[in-house]
């Protein structure tokens, strides 16, 4: 091997040109090997690669928060910080290797470039900027150009709702993507999340959700530029400013064309373009990112590494001092140095660094990253107690460890808090990887592990909760391939109504009632495919309808038919009292014909209902017609459904009434049998379709007496309550005990019938008010005359003038019979019943 000169390797140009694939390749293909990525789900991702063509028995990860590293490992994916580049490898690459040039995290990308090698072959992989510095920095690297393996081009500027599928659109900032991702779900369907602060298991469901086409956009930050290899067509930029960390500014060109590279793959083709508010690319700069023609870097990022531990201020000199060659120089000071500035003025922490080896743990427990940057003292502080336990225990109290672990798995929370726990357990998970900092360091690596996985899991579902409704993203695609002619629709056995298999609404009788989550600009065309499902459904129902047996129909006491409890129709004016019309409930999907059709079988339906529930009236008026004296006055009775208020009988009548069926009382001359709650409630609807009137709630089943109610005038006495001053009393029982006392009072006044007001259903307070009405006076006991009575007696009851509701107040005015009259239908009705 002497004199054989390690290959260095420089392997340059835009993005989708196959880079990483050739690195993967020329890594595998050596006896061992590490390669560094800039992002944790970068190494993650080949990692899983590599273990699937090597076994994961001869292949390692390492970051700052996870290590798997077998006993027979030989190639090694990393992040760029955590390469252990004490180990011998006959091969090293670093990916994204521009990045030398970030002012955060440049310095560690610069000193890979200038030390580390591998023994056999060094390859550095990144964008065309670097060239000429990387030349003068490393004068013995070959510099291979790859052009890109398909065009990118410029598409200009689009709205929102009208980006083509397979788009990702780029914000820099929490608060845009969540604006952007919620604005997709309501006009798209949905939209996959990816941000810099997603953990690898949470960035993996969220695209692995766009790759199976669950939804066709993806709204992400610019972390998606770093070598995330998806099937994107189209990237959209919301924007073209973002904050770094120490003060916002506008995106380089080589950075917008770093992210819009993200459309296409292998040889399809990709456009990039601007959407919502962003304000337009100039020529200039669209030429540069459609030729990658962009200026090259001037300076790369530097920190020293040979570091000083004599004491803090050594180290902190050596950190701070300047690069002496040309190119290079110191960039923004990282956390870990601004941590140990800030520990550096600590008196007790001064006090406890006086040998290098103390100085050393400062410094290595300072470098714990600050995933939270929370712009307070917090992580100071806990570098702080990281430092002292190590340097007075030689290791982590384990119950501290445990304790701090446990309490970040917790999934509840909103999106940032589950984020913001992601962030804490990422600390937990580097410490806990220090197995010289950790005692048992693998069960705190696996404890970290599961909380990490517990947390990405529930985040995965909060995203897909509030960015994404499946149903909507599916129909959406449809719509997207063409016209809503394309897509699938039916309506199912219990009414659902679906469109691509998922629910839009459901059919209540013959109406259609769109599911209220349907919206955006996709809902007209949307609904126009579930009618055209609608369209060849409701003919089916008509006949269903019209073959249907009265037990599916049901009339409710507001008037409205039902079929199998489905609202259809309800009852209107009609020509008569017990001819009400039928009106079918408003429906887009029923022409003249269909609504006919059913107009026909719920008159019939109703016609059965009155002809069954008013039997006693139908049968009295058959009777009648065989004894002419009686015809006249069934007639009226029937004008009012079997109730007529103050009526005069000749009494040589009354016993043929009776036999009958009809009372001829002094209140009223009725059918006690219309009085009971099922012919009651029906003549209740039908009062309320003839009279158009909103029928206020009725008494309950079985009540004898209620408080006076605020009825429409003339309903009270038509449904078959008296008035009788703060109360009614139902209409037979006050002709009942009416008759009863009248009888006992008509020579003299007459004790009291004990129980009487329980028989009224009254209490004994409101006794004299509701006698007054019945037309009796209750006499109390001080003040009957003993002359007259003689001793003392309990309370009696006189006759008064026994009281006649006046017609005109309560009823309709009795009319002499004539053929267009309401009982002219009765007798229709008492016909086709017999």
């Amino acid at each position: 091997m002497s004199g054989f000169a390690p290959r260095v390797k420089a392997v340059l140009g835009p993005t989708n040109t196959g880079k990483t694939h050739l690195a993967i390749e020329r890594l595998l293909g050596h006896a061992s090997g590490i390669i560094g990525f800039p992002l944790r789900l970068l190494a993650r991702e080949n990692y899983d690669r590599m273990v699937s063509i090597k076994g994961a028995r001869h292949v390692a990860l390492i970051t700052g928060e996870e290590k798997i590293v077998p006993p027979d490992a030989r190639w090694f994916s990393c992040t760029v910080e955590a390469m252990p580049l004490d180990r011998a490898v006959e091969f090293i690459a670093v990916d994204e290797i521009q990045l030398c040039a970030d002012a955060d995290r440049g310095h560690v990308f610069t000193d890979r470039l200038l030390h580390a090698r591998g023994m056999v072959e060094t390859m550095f992989l990144g964008a065309e900027t670097i060239r000429k510095l990387l030349k003068r920095l490393v004068p013995e690297a070959e510099v291979e150009t790859r052009p890109r393996l398909s065009q990118l081009s410029f598409a200009g500027h689009t709205k929102l709702s009208r980006l083509p599928p397979r788009s990702a659109i780029v914000a820099f900032s929490a608060a845009e993507v969540y604006a952007i991702a919620e604005a997709v779900r309501s006009r798209r369907g949905g939209c996959a999340v990816v941000m810099g602060r997603l953990s690898p298991r949470t960035r993996n469901a969220q695209v692995a959700l766009y790759q199976d086409k669950e939804v066709d956009f993806l709204v992400a930050t610019d972390a998606i530029g770093m070598g995330l290899n998806m099937d994107v067509d189209h990237v959209a930029f919301a924007g073209l400013s973002k904050f770094d960390g120490h003060r916002p500014r506008p995106l380089a060109a080589a950075e917008i064309a770093q992210i819009a590279g993200r459309a296409g793959r292998g040889m399809r083709d990709g456009t990039f373009g601007t959407t919502g508010r962003c304000r337009p690319l100039t020529e200039e700069l669209v030429t540069a990112v459609e030729t990658h023609a962009f200026e090259p870097l001037e300076q790369l990022a530097w920190r020293n590494a040979n570091l000083d531990f004599t004491s803090i201020d050594a180290l902190l000199a050596s950190l701070l001092a300047s690069p002496e060659r040309q190119g290079l120089t110191r960039g923004h000071d990282a956390s870990d140095l601004l941590t140990l500035v800030s520990l550096s003025g600590d008196a007790a922490t001064r006090d406890r660094t006086r040998t290098p080896r103390a100085v050393r743990l400062l410094w290595d427990a300072c470098q714990i990253p600050d995933f939270r940057k929370l712009a307070t003292d917090a992580h100071t502080k806990l570098c702080a107690r990281v430092f002292q336990h190590l340097l007075d225990d030689g290791s982590l109290p384990e119950d501290w460890v445990a304790a701090q672990i446990a309490v970040l798995g917790r999934t509840d929370g909103d999106i940032d808090t589950l984020m913001q726990r992601l962030a804490d357990v990422r600390i937990w998970a580097y410490i806990a990887a220090r197995p010289d900092w950790v005692r048992n360091a693998l069960v705190w690596q696996n404890r970290a592990r599961e909380a990490e996985d517990l947390l990405s899991d529930a985040l995965h579902e909060k995203l897909m909760a509030r960015f994404v409704d499946r149903r909507a993203a599916k129909i959406t695609r449809s719509l997207d391939a063409g016209e809503p002619a394309g897509l699938i629709s039916a309506v199912t056995s219990s009414g659902e109504v679906v469109v691509e298999g998922h629910p839009v609404g459901r059919i209540d009788g013959f109406r259609f009632e769109p599911d209220a989550t349907i919206g955006g600009a996709d809902k007209r065309l949307v609904l126009r495919a579930a009618r055209r499902a609608l369209g060849g459904e409701m003919p089916r129902r008509v006949a269903r309808v019209e073959a249907a047996p009265d037990a599916d129909l049901a009339l409710q006491p507001d008037g409205v038919i039902t079929w199998r409890t489905a609202p259809i129709a309800r009852l209107r004016q009609g020509s008569a009292l017990l001819a009400p019309a039928i009106e079918i409930i408003d429906s887009e999907f029923l022409d003249g014909a269909q609504r006919e059709t059913l107009r026909a079988r719920l008159a019939r339906y109703v016609e059965t209902v009155i002809a069954h529930e008013l039997m006693p009236l139908f049968a009295a008026a058959r009777a009648a017609d065989s004894t002419p004296e009686l015809r006249g006055v069934v007639h009226r009775l029937a004008e009012q459904a079997g109730i007529l208020p103050a009526t005069p009988i000749d009494a040589a009548l009354r016993p043929a009434l009776r036999r009958i069926g009809v009372r001829a009382g002094h209140f009223a001359l009725y059918l006690p049998a219309l009085l009971k709650p099922r012919p009651a409630a029906l003549r209740a609807t039908l009062w309320a379709a003839w009279r158009k009137r909103w029928l206020p709630p009725l008494p309950a089943p079985g009540r004898i007496s209620i408080a006076a109610p605020d009825w429409p005038a003339g309903l009270a006495t038509y449904l078959g309550w008296l008035d009788c001053g703060p109360l009614a009393i139902r209409l037979d029982i006050a002709e009942r005990i009416a008759a009863e006392l009248r009888h006992a009072a008509r020579r003299r006044p007459a004790p009291l019938p004990h129980g009487l007001a329980s028989r009224l259903g009254i209490a004994p307070a409101d006794l004299a008010p509701v006698l007054q009405a019945l037309g009796l006076r209750l006499i109390p006991p001080e003040i009957l005359d003993d002359a007259s009575f003689g001793p003392p007696q309990p309370a009696r009851i006189a006759i008064t003038a026994l009281r006649r509701p006046a017609t005109a107040s309560h009823a309709e005015p009795a009319r002499p019979p004539n053929p267009d009259h309401p009982f002219a239908v009765l007798a229709a009705f008492r016909r086709e019943a017999s």
